[in-house]
């Protein structure tokens, strides 16, 4: 399997420091997000690389948007891994890395992916435009 090369850091991501826990993690306002999220669950299975074996299992999405998607999966992908990522019902693959270190919750490992390119028709949604707000009531 062969992956393009990609920067280890995105030009334009903002980060915030949590300095109780010592690390840096993505800005959860929604005014600095690329894209908006969708909370939508699609079945992925996970390919890559690792000592020359490819490793492959499936997953499923938490939230989904055109630059990627958070992940839940039984096992962990280790930070800045280079992956391909297959959308189960079309079958249609895509290429993207692993942001930072995957968190372990009560249904498995949440592990943040961002495509290589973005793609805003992979998901086979239509997105809110970049602007969409919710209104709290």
């Amino acid at each position: 399997m062969s992956l393009p090369e990609i920067p280890k850091e995105t030009p334009g991501r903002p980060t915030e420091k949590d300095a109780s826990a010592g690390r840096t993690s993505v800005a959860a306002t929604d005014d600095r997000r690329r894209s908006q999220r969708v909370m939508m669950r699609v079945g992925v299975v996970i390919r890559y690389g690792l000592n020359g074996k490819e490793i492959s299992f499936q997953a499923h999405t938490v939230a989904v948007n055109v630059h990627g998607a958070m992940i839940c999966a039984a096992e962990s992908v280790p930070a800045e891994t280079l992956l391909d990522l297959e959308h189960k019902m079309t079958k249609e693959r895509i290429a993207g890395r692993v942001t930072r270190q995957a968190q372990q919750s009560p249904d498995g490992y949440l592990i943040p992916v961002e495509f290589v390119s973005p793609s805003s028709n992979f998901w086979r949604i239509s997105f809110p435009p970049s602007d969409w707000k919710p209104i709290d009531g």
